[in-house]
This record gives C-alpha cells, structure tokens and sequence, in this order.
C-alpha cells in the first residue's frame, strides 16, 4: 500500500505525561543549544487528554525539574493536599488509621489533586508553544522497520475500512512517520509497546508484569459535603483476605469528588466484577457520606502497572525506547506514576538528543546508536531509589494476602525498603483464575440509582464513541475459546472483568447456541481483557484515530 511519508527527529508515540515531557525537554535542549530539532507527537484520542485517567494526586517532583516556573505559567495544580485519611473497612463499620504510623512513601504532604488530563492539556500547550507537532486523533496502528531491524517509525491515521475489512468510499491510506527515535509513551499495556517486547525480546530479563484496574467517577457535590484539598484511601471491603484492592476518594476544587477503586488482576474467583465492587463500596455509610446530595458527572476505567521494579523490561531497542507506564514505572505504595513518566520521559529525551548531535557532529549517516544512556541515567535517578524502595509492596500482598502483606508492609516500608531480599511477582495475572466449581457465586445487589449505576449508563457518561462499521478492535485469535473454554471452565469471566459490558454470552431462546457477542463501540480501551483473558484469546489493537472515551477532568 502507497503511502505519504514524513520525516522527524523523533517522533513520540503518546501524548501522555511521559510523552509530552520528552517532546518539551527536547526542545528545551536543542533551544540551549541553539540547533533545529523537528519533534511530532501522536496522540490516538480524539484531543489530548481525552484517553487520560488518573486518580490523581501529583507530586511535583518531577514537574518542578521540567518546567521550575510551572505555577507562573498556569499549570493546573490548584489543590494542594491539606488533610489526608487511611482506614480499614469491615462491612458495616470502619476502623480509622492515625497517618503517624503509615508509611511515608503514603503521605502527601506537598502535592496536589489534579486531573491529569487537563496537566497533559497543559503540557501540551507548552511543547506546541516552542514548536512540538501534536497530531491529536491519529492512532499508530503499525511498526516499520529498517531493513536492518530498526525501528523506523509507525503508520498512522488509516480510516475508512469498513467491518469486513473493505476499503470505503472515504478510505484513508493513512501515513508513515520516520523517525531517527522513536519514544513509545501509550501507556499501560500499549499496543505497540507489546509488539516491541516480543520482537526485541524485552522482557526476558524480568519477572512478569502484574496489573490491577482502575476504576474512577467524578461528582459533584453540595458545599455542606465538599472538602477541598481532603484525600482519602481506604483498603479492606469489599474486597477478601485474598484479593488485592483498595479506594481513592479526592476533594478537588469546584465541588468536585474524584472516586475510585483499584482491584488487583491477579484475583483468582471468575465471578468477581470489578465495576460491582466499585458500585458496591460507594454504599458504604463512611464513604457515601462525601456524595451525599450529589451527581455523578463522569466515569471511566483503566489498567495500571502493578509489578514495580522487577517487572521494568528492557527499555532500549534499535530505533527506540519505552518511556512511562508503557515500560511499567508505577510506584504502587505512592498510587502514584505521573511524575515518574514525566521523568523517564525527560531521561530518554536526553539520550535521544545527545545521539542526535553526536550523529550530526560526526557528519556521517550511519545508523542510530542504542540510548544505552537512558536505562543507565535512569539507574542513577531518583526514580530508581523510590521504585527500589517500593520493589517488595505489591508482591507481599500476593504473597500473604492482605492482612500477612500489610504486616510485611509495615515492617518493609518502616525501614525504607532496605531489606536485603525481593520478593518475587509470581506468576501472570491471567494464570489466576480458578475454575468457577471452586468458588462461590457473588451476588451484587441491584444499583439504586444513588449511589451505585448500572454499565451501560456508567458508558453513556464516559463519552465513547467509536466508528461503528469498522473492523473489531479486540481480536479473537480463536471465537470457539470464548464458550468451549472460558464459559465451559470460568462461567466466561470476561462478561465481568470488562468495565463497559463489551462481552456478553447470548444464547437461543433455548438456551442452547451460546455464543460471545463483543460490542466494541462501548470500549473505554481500559486493557483489561487483554490483561485478563485466561487463555490470552483477546489482542486489544487500535480502533480508528479519535475512537474511545473522552474524558473531561480526569
């Protein structure tokens, strides 16, 4: 297929955080050294920061290195943390923790509520104000490579083919990026971040990624409820001894509540729903307390690297880097990753720019060197030291459940995390589950309109919207995995895992002819299926550019 191509610098696959930060330090760079540097952005949304969800409190470590003036240019940090609360939930009542014998790396003393989203708005301004192209709503569907096995670039932008795969009257060929770098900042679980770490082989030096899903609403609430600069967690119900999950409840400014649940992949009863368990925690009487009176405005879900320090792949290859949660750098006692993107996104710039110049000075055109100097600057950073830290939280809590983890926790974190062990992320999360004739049916109760929705108005206010006659974008590798296995074995969990009702089993009226029924257009490109799936059936690529949700103030 022909197609029009553009060269680049370095083209950077994300406008997240960690993508934006790279784009706008390599324009810093390149301004002090008085050179030309052409950088392109792509960002498969339909605007940047419609695909971003965070919980999110930011600490501004790494945005005060970025950008030191960051108040004085109006960035979106107006809420600064001014109470903080942790407690344990039982089913009827709570039990309060004084925040003196919490972990430090738990306190937030110093940082502030935010919606990444309007942060990424933000950074964005600033990159296309010194000359960074952002191609908002251009979806990188491919990788190209040199003839020698570099990274070349990506394709993007195809539009127009119809559901059988045909070309339509609007067909659009879309077009081929070149870069001399190409920085792949999509997140958690990126498509084309999983293709890089089989083809280079990545991820044979490290323990297996771990993952949890996120699920969060934004409300607003009357001024009798509303208590700005408040952050809450809790952990305990409604999750079990053995399942991994805890809450995040925020005050931002304008009356806004950000609320939220995060429940670990690696659960192991198929009949757990991680959206009933979110709706079913709001009903508690020590949470529903904060939305009392209010109306939930937005809602969304998506994955988050759990894994930490042992489960960081290979981060350079021929041609490129994996920068931010696409290479996993969530600090998981924190809750926290945006400043570590930003950060990995500025070390994996300077590398790129110091290739670049050194390959210009020289005046030859020889291929691009590895950025050998990004994994080695990051292993030098503070990045490093606080993910050392954290490197044993997660996998404690897989190993000895809640109550054993957060003993070991306490202990761990008490000393900082200089123990002279780590603890092994044992297995895949897919590998989990356990035959549904060994576990106990969950009985959600009906939502009440109140405080606990359904999914399908949960979507609605998302705001997804995706092409309709296009190809499916999650992929069976095999239809018949979905009934002869998953139903058959697991009561077809994936009607569950999913946040957005995307997988339903439909049978006849007779209950014979099941069959899996995917409804794409709900698709928050939260990742869980691809995560989750216990056969790994399900391949979530690339809808068309601009598909998905598009969130406001998440």
């Amino acid at each position: 297929m022909e197609r029009e191509s553009m060269e680049v610098d370095v083209l950077i696959v994300g406008a997240g955080p960690a993508g934006l930060s790279a784009a706008i330090r390599l324009m810093q760079m390149a301004d002090e050294a008085g050179v030309e540097l052409s950088v392109c952005v792509l960002e498969k949304g339909s605007e940047v920061g419609a695909h971003i969800m965070s919980g999110a409190v930011m600490e501004p470590r790494a945005l005060n290195e970025l950008i030191p003036d960051w108040a004085e240019r109006g960035a979106p940090l107006n809420v600064p943390v001014t109470a903080e609360k942790f407690m344990f939930l039982t089913a009827a009542s709570s039990i309060p923790l004084p925040n003196l014998v919490l972990p430090k790396a738990t306190h937030n003393k110093g940082n502030y509520i935010i919606s990444l989203g309007n942060v990424s708005r933000w950074l964005a301004e600033q990159a296309e104000a010194m000359g960074v192209e952002i191609f908002p709503g251009f979806a990188a569907s491919e990788l190209l490579f040199h003839d020698d096995g570099r990274v070349k670039g990506v394709v993007t932008g195809i539009m127009g083919i119809n559901a059988q795969g045909e070309q339509k009257p609007a067909f659009e060929a879309g077009m081929e990026l070149h870069a001399k770098y190409t920085l792949f900042g999509e997140g958690c679980r990126g498509s084309l971040s999983q293709q890089l770490l089989k083809r280079f082989d990545l991820d044979k030096d490290c323990q297996p990624q771990t993952y949890g899903i996120g699920l969060k609403e934004l409300w607003e609430v009357p001024d009798d409820v509303h208590r700005e600069g408040l952050v809450l967690h809790t952990a305990g119900w409604p999750m079990d001894n053995a399942t991994y999950g805890g809450s995040f409840l925020y005050h931002l400014d304008n009356n806004q509540v950000a609320i939220g649940f995060v429940i670990a992949l690696d659960y192991q009863n198929p009949y757990l729903s991680p959206f009933d368990e979110f709706q079913r925690y709001k009903t508690h009487p020590e949470i529903s307390r904060h939305l009392k009176g209010g109306k939930r405005i937005a809602y969304g879900a998506r994955a988050l690297n759990e894994g930490g320090l042992q489960s960081i792949p290979g981060l350079v290859f021929p041609g490129g880097a994996l920068i931010g949660c696409s290479a996993g750098f969530m600090n998981v006692p924190k809750i926290k990753g945006s400043h570590n993107a930003i950060k990995t996104g500025m070390l994996a710039a300077e590398a790129a720019f110091e290739a670049i110049q050194t390959a210009n000075a020289a005046g030859e055109v020889l291929p691009q060197p590895v950025l050998e100097s990004y994994p080695a600057a990051l292993r030098q950073s503070w990045v490093w030291q606080e993910l050392t830290a954290a490197r044993n939280f997660r996998p404690a809590f897989a190993k000895w459940g809640l109550i054993g983890g957060t003993l070991y926790n306490g202990f761990d974190q008490f000393l900082g995390g200089h123990v002279g062990w780590t603890l092994n992320n044992p297995h895949r999360d897919h590998e989990s589950l356990k035959p549904k004739d060994q576990c106990r049916v969950i009985d959600y109760p009906k939502p009440d309109g109140v405080y606990s929705f359904d999914k399908l108005s949960s979507v609605f206010i998302s705001n997804t919207n995706h092409e309709e006659d296009q190809p499916v974008h999650l992929r069976l590798a095999d239809p018949n995995i979905a009934v002869d296995h998953n139903l058959a074995l697991y009561d077809a969990p994936e009607q569950r895992y999913c946040p957005a009702g995307v997988y339903e089993i439909l049978t006849d009226d007779d209950g014979g002819n099941a069959r899996l029924q995917i409804s794409a257009q709900n698709c928050l490109h939260c990742k869980t299926c691809d995560i989750k799936d216990p056969t790994q059936n399900i391949t979530w690529t690339v809808p068309e550019g601009t598909g998905g949700p598009n969130y406001p103030n998440m």
